[in-house]
Order: C-alpha cells, then sequence, then structure tokens
C-alpha cells in the first residue's frame, strides 16, 4: 500500500520540488522550519479539538443535551479555519524535504488518513450531522470513531516522519 505512491509519483516530481527557491530558503533559514512546525502543531490542535468535540458527541460520550447539528456549526469556523493552516504550513514543510517525505512511511501513512479524514469530515459526517437525531444511530457512532481513527493516523504518521529511516 505504501509503495504505491512512490509507483505512481516520480522521485523527480519531489526533487524538482525540494529544488525550488522556497524550499532553499527554508532548508537554509534556521527559524522558518521550526515556526513554520510550531504553527502546523497550533493548527493540528484546533483541528483536533474541532473534530473530537464534534465525533465525541456522535458517540454520546459528551455535550449530550446538545445537538449535534448545533455543535458542529458552532466549530465549523475552527475546522475550516485549522484545516487551511495546516495546509499552508504543510505544504511549506514538505517542499523543505520532499525528497525525505518521498521515502518515509509515516509520511504516506499521513497522507493516505489525511486523505481519508478529510473525505469522511466533509462528506460522510457532514450528511450524518444534517440527519434527522432519531435516524442517526449506530451510523453516528461507526462515523465519529472512523473519524477519530483516521485523524489519529494523521496525528501519528505526522509525529514519526522525523524519526523514520
Amino acid at each position: 500500500m505504501i509503495t504505491l505512491a512512490r509507483n505512481v509519483l516520480p522521485l523527480s516530481l519531489f526533487q524538482a520540488i525540494e529544488a525550488t527557491w522556497l524550499a532553499e530558503l527554508i532548508q537554509q533559514s534556521h527559524w522558518i522550519f521550526p515556526v513554520v512546525m510550531s504553527l502546523h502543531l497550533v493548527a493540528f490542535a484546533a483541528l483536533g479539538g474541532a473534530i473530537l468535540v464534534v465525533d465525541l458527541r456522535l458517540l454520546g460520550l459528551v455535550f449530550r443535551p446538545q445537538p449535534v447539528q448545533s455543535l458542529a456549526r458552532s466549530v465549523r469556523w475552527l475546522l475550516h479555519g485549522s484545516v487551511a493552516a495546516m495546509f499552508v504550513t504543510g505544504l511549506l514543510l514538505f517542499v523543505s524535504e520532499a525528497i525525505k517525505c518521498y521515502y518515509n512511511d509515516p509520511f504516506w501513512i499521513k497522507m493516505y488518513c489525511l486523505a481519508g479524514g478529510l473525505i469522511v469530515t466533509y462528506t460522510v459526517r457532514r450528511k450524518i450531522v444534517a440527519m434527522d437525531p432519531a435516524r442517526v444511530g449506530v451510523w453516528g457512532k461507526l462515523v465519529g470513531l472512523t473519524n477519530i481513527a483516521l485523524w489519529s493516523g494523521v496525528a501519528w504518521g505526522g509525529r514519526w516522519i522525523g524519526f523514520w529511516g
């Protein structure tokens, strides 16, 4: 599974990305990478809060008196903002070490989980949240658990990128 991306995406693409002026700027600076990484982690923490509060509500573990629709609506701005911030900061981190990422299994695990997490969050979970609460039942729990697992995979993969290989 992990080698599939390496077989589809050519190494030359990753080499070209890492040879850009932006990658060189980040690599040569002593402070850009750590600042961008810190912002990336803050954005992920915010995203985690926005994701967990709704998914844990779908599981029936928190905020039971509050309707899931209003809870999801109240954290929507945090969800969208943190996804945007993670995209920008993640792209900057990737650009600076694209070749390392190409050979890094946790990076690919993170990317697969990220794709799955975004799909579940913005399609499947959105439909579940919009449903009549009486009809959600076990599907809400399944979606909440799946989403938590996918975003945990993103966190695990991201954490291990720096320690692999």
